[in-house]
């Protein structure tokens, strides 16, 4: 069984209990993390909270000397740790390379730029008439991380945090912990001070609850579900800390009339698809102008068809299993459900894969005729199913498309720029591409309404981890 990481030491949990980790392909027992306790919250804390004053008397530029040392042993470790990924949670190995793996070294180097760029102005302060606006560290950072991007989500909170002179108490997804383990590591190698970093393994209601709750952590940073991102918000709530949140979503893809509508489904298929569709923005309800409708089922059907169920570790596999047995029995469920609902499976379907005899696979799934007040297009399923939904005019596009109590992200299709980028600003989400916009890792991402508060990534990603201090002077 591994170890907890506290204060600079890997040290014993105060119980023996552990956590199996299970190779979603295989369904085999691949590791044993420690079932971490309140005792041990409360030792990673008292270390945080030692280490803070000189960890943030630092300046910038000595707490980026350290996360530059850090991301030098991490991009080192790059390779085995895509392949750790793979077999944490499940991800195809050549996914696993780009984004699970790759996408945090791109953030990582991302912040390490950022602070270099505007440390200065940020933490020396900058003149606003007669006042010195200073941005300075929270304090300790509670980090509760979700499975589904296991080691992305915890840099997103460490890395910004640390940075701007923060210290950190992590409390990895027990059901894909790995990684997290990896950068423990990396920081311990990068010689980060003791009681900077901390890691504590085990079950969200015990060690996240802890966390959230402890009067010595001044801000937790969640994400996760949003019945889980709820609870962490009424146990903070006690000590009246600062909550950040990236919740749930149901995000929609609004293809207008004339936009290319075989790259649209073709986008819109892969993004579903993508991380064997356990993305909190994925666009799972596609919105489709009557006219074009069953030619679009015909397309979402062909492209759905080159998303064949394989083994994640095949560089050719593009949609590999479920992260657990718990979250393959909830995606058969929603598959279930939608056909009681009475919309129309056009491929995939809830029963077993063909030629998969082991692991916590699903086809990909798309149902046409679907109607916005369905369960289907109404609750987060997490798992490639698809939605298709007809409209008659833009107008009820934007309605659909707003009528969710999410507001994550969305996507809109269009041939003419000014329409396209109305429909964008009218849409009720954090983030919106038009017309397949790429990637910005200087952008925030976050979500509106229940998707929750806070944003992540960019600038604002720095900032969240920051209290403004004004100096009249």
């Amino acid at each position: 069984m591994r170890s907890l990481y506290i204060d600079g030491t890997w040290r014993d949990s105060s119980s023996d209990e552990a956590l199996d980790v299970i190779d979603p392909a295989t369904e085999q027992v691949i590791d044993r993390v420690p079932a971490g306790t309140t005792d041990d919250v409360d030792a990673a804390v008292e270390a945080a909270a030692a280490a803070f004053p000189a960890w943030a008397a630092l300046s910038s530029g000595q707490r980026v000397t350290h996360l530059a040392k850090a991301l030098e042993l991490f991009s080192a470790r790059l390779d085995e740790i895509t392949a750790l990924l793979t077999r944490d949670m499940g991800a195809p190995v050549t996914f696993s390379g780009k984004v699970q793996a790759g996408l945090p070294a791109l953030m990582f180097r991302t912040y390490i730029d950022l602070v270099e760029e505007h440390g200065e102005r940020y933490f020396t302060g900058e003149r606003v008439g007669n006042s010195l606006l200073v941005h300075e560290p929270v304090g300790v950072v509670g980090a509760i991380t979700p499975w589904n991007y296991p080691l992305h989500q915890i840099v997103l909170k460490a890395v910004p945090a640390l940075l701007a002179g923060n210290t950190v108490v992590l409390k990895p997804s027990e059901i894909a912990p790995l990684s997290a383990y990896a950068l423990a590591e990396v920081f311990d190698g990068a010689g980060l001070p003791p009681g900077v970093f901390n890691l504590v393994s085990g079950a969200g209601p015990v060690v996240g609850e802890a966390i959230a709750a402890h009067p010595k952590v001044d801000m937790v940073s969640f994400t996760g579900s949003t019945r889980a991102g709820t609870r962490v918000s009424e146990v903070a709530a006690a000590t009246i800390k600062r909550v950040a949140l990236e919740l749930g979503g149901k995000s929609p893809d609004v293809i207008l009339p004339g936009a290319d509508l075989t790259q649209a489904i073709k986008r819109g298929v892969a993004d579903v698809m993508r991380n064997t569709g356990q993305s909190c923005d994925a666009l799972t309800r596609t919105l489709i102008h009557r006219d074009s409708y069953e030619e679009a089922v015909e397309l979402a059907v062909a492209a759905a068809a080159k998303y064949v169920p394989g083994d994640p570790t095949d560089e050719s596999t593009r949609l590999g299993p479920l992260v657990s047995a718990a979250q393959l029995e909830r995606v058969r469920a929603y598959i279930d459900l939608g056909v009681e609902e009475g919309a129309r499976l056009v491929t995939g379907g809830s029963g077993p894969v063909e030629g998969m005899e082991r692991g916590y696979y699903v086809a990909p799934t798309i149902f046409a005729d679907v109607r916005n007040d369905m369960r289907i297009a109404r609750e987060e399923i997490f798992g490639p199913v698809m939605s298709l939904i007809p409209y008659d005019t833009v107008e009820e596009a934007v309605r659909i498309a707003n009528d969710t109590v999410y507001g994550l992200s969305a996507s809109v299709w269009s041939a003419e720029p000014e329409q396209g980028m109305a429909v964008a600003r009218a849409l009720r989400a954090g983030q919106v591409r038009l017309n397949g916009g790429a990637l910005n890792p200087r952008a925030p991402f976050g979500g509106y309404k229940r998707s929750g508060n806070g944003r992540e990534w960019g600038l604002p990603g720095l900032e969240e981890f920051c209290e403004v201090k004004a100096v009249q002077t």
